[in-house]
């Protein structure tokens, strides 16, 4: 077991208005689970920097963003409280298709669609429960990388500051078309076509330049003379078989039609932002990237990220996402009076109170 997972505190809240949970696109829950992580100090101590995950990610950053985690590090934990929490509509902990509905069954196809906007709106209705209101910093690449320019939009008070990693404002046609294909895949068969799905994604997640580097034209070592296979093929059935082995199919469906469905309204931005463009992205492109940052000025920046890891690369190096993101993050946190006149006296303690054993996987 490592640091992080040693130090992880796992907890579950579940939220029942009164007259439900109504969300952007008409439909409503009667309640919704969510799934939390948190590192490091205790948020009624130090300032808070929430993670968002991405598309096939949980609450637990350890198991998908452990590089940057930890004492010293970006995320670092000797300095902040570090949280994180499952999306609605996903499958780690928080309430999804897999979930029951009120009359007992799964709600595979029949939950209603989510959007980000209806992500961020639980999870902050979720993190006030626990007695987070103020948050020094919001992170996150990809579709974290939406909710974190969504909780600006939505929340600008409650933000310090957003970073967005290898996101945009609203994904491109080229980004719809392949979400589609897997979807479209997963209609016809979820099991094999959530494996096909991944291995789409993953071509996607990565550049030319690495995938001739990494893999180039080499027989994959199960390749027989009657059956003849490269590695990068044995590579993407490894990633498919990996990903149906641990993820929901229709949770797939919901979170990339969420991805599909954003599109932030720049009016009145006013949150300090850094937006990070990955030079070899093309899911994210660096130039829409950029755009997304001129949309939202003068309260955001934009800068480049050097890799041929393709989207991927803020997964990638460590290094060099800590050297252009910790600057802006060291300028915008609040300091811990602040962090702790903005929770309540009291609200640490419901993380322990409601500390739960909630599924959660790697991303």
């Amino acid at each position: 077991m490592t640091h992080d997972e040693q130090s992880r505190r796992d907890a579950s809240v579940t939220l029942a208005p009164r007259r439900g949970i109504f969300l952007k696109q008409g439909g409503a829950l009667q309640s919704a689970r969510v799934a939390a992580s948190f590192y490091g100090r205790d948020f009624a101590d130090a300032p808070t920097i929430l993670v968002c995950h991405a598309l096939t990610g949980s609450s637990r950053i350890d198991q998908w963003w452990g590089d940057v985690l930890g004492p010293g590090k970006l995320l670092d934990t000797d300095r902040y409280c570090i949280a994180c929490t499952n999306a609605i509509g996903s499958c780690y902990g928080s309430t999804g298709p897999a979930s029951l509905a009120p009359d007992g069954k799964p709600w595979n196809e029949r939950f209603p669609t989510v959007t980000v906007e209806d992500m961020v709106a639980v999870q902050r209705d979720a993190l006030a429960l626990l007695g987070i209101h103020r948050l020094a910093i919001v992170m996150g690449g990809s579709l974290g990388g939406q909710q974190a320019l969504q909780w600006g939009r939505a929340f600008p008070d409650s933000v310090g500051g957003v970073v967005a990693v290898g996101a945009t404002g609203r994904l491109s046609p080229m980004g719809i078309g392949l979400n589609h294909i897997a979807r479209e895949a997963i209609r016809i068969d979820p099991v094999e076509g959530l494996r096909l799905a991944r291995m789409i994604g993953m071509l996607s997640y990565k550049s030319a330049t690495l995938l001739w580097r990494r893999h180039g034209r080499k027989p994959d070592r199960t390749s027989h003379p009657n059956d003849p296979k490269f590695d990068v093929e044995g590579y993407l059935d490894h990633q498919g078989d990996k990903l149906a082995a641990r993820m929901d199919p229709a949770s797939y469906t919901y979170l990339s039609k969420a991805m599909d469905l954003y599109d932030l309204d720049p009016a009145g931005w006013r949150v300090p932002a850094l937006l990070v463009g990955i030079d070899s992205d093309w899911l994210y492109p660096p130039d829409e990237v950029e755009q997304t940052a001129r949309r939202l000025a003068p309260h955001a920046r934009f800068a480049r990220f050097e890799s041929d890891h393709g989207h991927d690369g803020f997964l990638a190096d460590a290094a060099q996402l800590t050297s252009i993101v910790k600057p802006f993050i060291d300028t915008r946190v609040v300091d811990s009076d602040v962090a702790r006149r903005c929770s309540t006296p009291s609200a640490a303690r419901r993380i322990h109170e409601n500390a739960t054993s909630a599924p959660n996987e790697t991303a």
